[in-house]
């Protein structure tokens, strides 16, 4: 069986703690960013989703429970590699480096599926 989007081990990194409402500011207006090897190849905001916040979580709570705390992955912005010309795909070695103004970034090497 094939895991759901971003549902599979290891597709969520996030942490090392999270950000409460009162730190974020609007979230209908967070910019998020993605740096593949050093170069910029996302940049958007969370006004660019075709759903906004609000839209997800009552999406969401129609079908499943959702609690205080749990974690919702959406899209991504503009920019992923299977969409550039040639696309490009994340190899062994690589970094990447993603983060939201104002909450910080994370900082991850690429490895092989073991």
């Amino acid at each position: 069986m094939t895991p759901k989007g971003k549902s599979a081990p290891t597709f969520h990194p996030c942490g090392p703690w999270l950000a409460t409402p009162d730190t974020v500011g609007d979230p209908a207006r967070v910019r998020l960013w993605l740096d593949h090897n050093g170069t910029r190849r996302q940049d958007g905001t969370t006004a660019d989703m075709i759903l906004n916040v609000a839209g997800i979580i009552r999406h969401l709570s129609q079908f499943m429970v959702l609690e205080p705390g749990d974690l919702i992955n959406t899209g991504t912005p503009h920019g992923a590699g299977k969409d550039l010309n040639p696309p490009q795909y994340l190899s062994p070695g690589d970094t990447l480096t993603c983060g939201a103004d104002g909450l910080g970034s994370q900082h991850q090497t690429v490895s092989a599926a073991t």
